[in-house]
């Protein structure tokens, strides 16, 4: 009989924990969350004091019913969920949760908390246990409120003002912000033109650059020169002063350190994947969780490093020590400072009893491990090494040299090198960096001295122009994230998936774009939420919380703050923003025949051309645009085109017209009254009739094959489905028993068939979605009422993001 029962967050650790706390102890998993806020209406009450009405996870509840059972036989409780907020508010709702079934009487409830899952560590915190911190459950229940709040009522705003499927988050929103913004900087850029001056020179067979640095005794900037005639005027000036050969006038020769980069925290892994390994944030996270849960490398199943989760960047006094000693070993006295390296965090909330990311033993080198990791985990664990030994490793030391050499009188050109004195932390591990541009500094020059001359090969002139801002990439818009302190590194990989997810902006060449919707819904936020996407609204709300965690503030009366003003806001745009405000219409014209307008806009299902308008004796004709085609971009005459669908292709042997469209579900043939998808590679505008033909015939034959029996009249039909042959009368239906013969089926045994077959799920849906619809449609006078009532008293519900909000794990 176990006397005590542990609980963690994955099940992968279970095994391991067990093995290091021995007999006694039984280990369980809660798979993350056990419960969560009600998806609907009222989940959370912002009239009485923001109190919650929880329910369990139904997908989590076999794991608690496997806890309650294990109970039974245990005397004390150890909650050893992660050590993070998110970690102590799950071990707080299973507390909850359990007592509510009183499965805790009798039973002594501990807290433990590990940074490592090593045999030590673990046992440590078992000495050691704690009480539940409240502070930090206040801090995530505060953080849980805003998300729902903003969540369940900007999100149905979206729908109801764009299209449906949209989403508005706390922190989300102002990510997409950044990449929006950084979109309309490029589009707002105009370049400027300058011209550099560079002479190739060669001195004893060594080739090397110099660069045009003193001009008539002027330094030469950027802006310098800015024609092309002037640029040709100083190239001419210079070849007849130099007369082939230049004269080295000084050569200044300096030593520099350089200091290694700080271990990891959560945000410069995710950066250094990015920019190193080519992982996503989300794909760096989930390899961090495997190698931090514990794998075999032959001794048994062992947490590799410490816990991912950290804004810290402290390390441990047994890892400096430990990694001290391996410097020595493997690089030699030389390659170790005198004293240990001591980093400062620049996290205003970081928590020092956390320690930065680290391998949980150095002597684990990652090449003597490579077999037992996958490709990802030894690619990661590779970097995390590297970086934890690069810190505590001496100083870089780079000798440089800067020779100027005059080019007549009032003229200078000077030349940059460098070369690594010793290498230091540098042997091991360099950080990366985003959008840096090409350095000839590190180049290394010949040895020259004062006083002589060396050769000029040729001056030449170049032109250049001035670059726009680089779009985003994962590991620059992470790291703008972390330095406006918007959201936390837990939570990064989440908004950018979410952002990739919701199609708000497309990935090309590794840099976020824009997406029509994504500008659409950043334009709507951004003129009717200022104040919810500020960069600092938003990092001001994230120190609240951290100072909730802290015990510094009440987290009620920071949610009455936020709460009140933003659904007097809510209900405002609801009331008088209208859908055609929002959708952002851009006239492109008049139609050259019916003299109507022509725009683009925003619609239910995307971006489409319009040709009219709602005032307009007609109806408006819709068109919606190409794979490519954008709202800010598309031309007047690539509008028109979209009109000429559907094209009339010609007539089957049958006599049936066939056309080439495009619809909801994108481009398809019509032949008579049915309908064959397009091939994706294939264009509605350019498709033939003899291809047509040929998807018609392949429709028709597979149509054929697929049809066993039919009675047409009664509508019921024998078919060949993806599953085996069925019977349907198009509303159910029904397998085919195996001992019956598909085709030999009479109608009285059809009919038996379908109505001894269960309504399926999806069959229930949606009869009852019809007969809401049918019931809102006879009462449309209380409808607009009602829907006010709603989102002036109460968060809205709404399922979908009820569900996105309790599968992701945030801290």
């Amino acid at each position: 009989m176990s006397s005590s029962l542990v609980i963690v967050e994955s099940p992968a650790k279970c095994k391991t924990l067990e093995s290091y706390l021995g007999k006694g102890f039984k280990v369980l998993a809660s798979y993350g969350h056990v419960r969560d806020l009600l998806p609907k209406t009222g989940a959370v009450d912002t009239e009485n004091d923001f109190s919650m009405k929880y329910q369990a996870i139904e997908r989590n509840a076999k794991h608690v019913d496997a806890i309650k059972k294990a109970l039974k036989n245990a005397d004390t409780l150890y909650l050893a969920t992660d050590p993070d907020r998110e970690g102590e508010a799950i071990s707080w709702h299973l507390y909850e949760l359990l007592k509510e079934k009183k499965c805790l009487e009798g039973k002594k409830v501990q807290r433990v908390v590990f940074h490592e899952i090593t045999k030590t560590a673990i046992q440590e915190a078992i000495k050691n246990p704690r009480e539940l911190a409240s502070n930090l459950v206040d801090a995530q229940q505060a953080r849980r409120v805003l998300d729902y709040l903003v969540g369940f009522n900007l999100s149905p705003l979206l729908w109801k003002k764009i299209q449906r499927g949209l989403s508005a988050g706390r922190v989300q929103s102002p990510a997409l912000r950044m990449i929006a913004e950084r979109e309309k900087e490029i589009e707002a850029f105009i370049p400027r033109e300058y011209w550099t001056i560079e002479a190739d020179l060669e001195h004893k067979n060594s080739k090397f650059l110099g660069k045009l640095n003193l001009f008539d005794n002027e330094k030469v900037k950027q802006f310098s020169i800015e024609k092309t005639e002037h640029a040709a005027d100083v190239k001419a000036q210079l070849e007849k002063a130099a007369a082939g050969e230049l004269l080295i006038e000084k050569v200044t020769k300096k030593q520099r350190k350089r200091q290694p980069a700080p271990p990891f925290i959560t945000s410069t892994m995710q950066q250094e994947a990015v920019r190193k390994l080519g992982f996503t944030a989300q794909r760096a996270m989930r390899t961090a969780q495997q190698l931090y849960e514990g794998i075999d490398v032959g001794e048994g199943a062992v947490g590799l490093i410490t816990y991912m989760r950290t804004d810290s960047v402290n390390l441990a006094q047994e890892a400096i020590d430990e990694v001290r000693s391996f410097i020595v070993s493997r690089y030699g006295k030389k390659s170790l400072p005198d004293e240990p390296r001591v980093f400062k965090t620049k996290s205003k909330n970081a928590q020092e009893a956390h320690e930065a990311i680290r391998p949980t033993s150095f002597a684990r080198v990652p090449k003597e491990i490579k077999s037992s990791l996958t490709d990802d985990q030894f690619k990661l664990y590779q970097l995390i090494w590297k970086r934890a030994m690069a810190c505590q490793m001496a100083n870089a030391l780079i000798d440089t040299v800067a020779v100027d050499m005059s080019c007549g009188e009032g003229h200078l050109f000077r030349a940059n090198g460098s070369a690594i004195a010793e290498p230091g932390f540098m042997e091991v591990y360099l950080e990366g960096q985003d959008d840096s541009k090409g350095d000839d500094d590190e180049k290394m020059l010949p040895q020259l001295e004062e006083g002589e001359k060396v050769t000029l090969v040729q001056i030449r002139d170049e032109q250049h122009f001035t670059e726009p801002p680089p779009r985003y990439s994962e590991a620059s818009l992470v790291k703008s994230l972390e330095e406006y302190g918007i959201g936390r590194p837990s939570t990064y990989a989440n908004i950018i998936s979410t952002l990739r997810n919701r199609e708000y902006v497309e990935v090309e060449n590794k840099r976020f774009h824009p997406t029509d919707v994504g500008k659409i819904v950043n334009g709507f936020l951004t003129d009717h939420f200022s104040s919810y996407v500020d960069y600092e609204f938003t990092a001001k709300l994230e120190d609240d919380l951290d100072a909730i965690s802290r015990g510094e503030k009440e987290w009620i009366p920071l949610l009455k703050e936020f709460w009140t003003p933003f659904i007097k806001q809510v209900e405002d745009i609801e009331e008088n923003v209208s859908r055609s405000d929002v959708a952002q219409a851009r006239v492109l014209g008049v139609h050259p025949k019916s003299g109507l307008e022509v725009s683009v806009r925003i619609g239910r299902y995307g971006p489409y051309a319009q040709i009219g308008t709602k005032d307009d004796e007609d109806k408006p004709k819709f068109a919606g645009l190409r794979p490519g085609q954008k709202l800010d971009s598309i031309t007047f005459e690539k509008a028109l085109e979209l009109f000429k669908l559907p094209r009339v292709l010609g007539d089957t042997p049958e006599g049936e017209e066939v056309a080439a469209s495009v619809g909801r579900f994108g481009p398809y043939i019509r032949y008579a009254s049915k309908f064959v998808s397009l091939p994706k590679d294939e264009d509605p505008y350019t498709v033939t009739l003899e291809r047509a033909l040929e998807l018609v015939a392949e429709k028709k034959k597979a149509d054929a094959e697929k049809q066993i029996k039919i009675f047409e009249t009664e509508g019921i039909s024998v078919l060949n489905g993806r599953y085996g042959p069925y019977v349907t009368d198009g509303n159910k239906n029904a397998k085919i028993p195996k001992d019956k013969e598909p085709a030999s089926l009479t109608l009285e045994e059809c009919v038996a068939l379908i109505e001894a077959a269960p309504v399926s799920r999806r069959g229930k849906k949606k009869s009852k979605k019809k007969a809401s619809k049918k019931t809102a449609n006879k009462k449309t006078t209380t409808k607009k009422k009602v829907s006010k009532k709603k989102t002036s008293k109460k968060a809205t519900s709404k399922k979908k993001t009820s569900k996105k909000v309790t599968a992701k794990k945030a801290d």
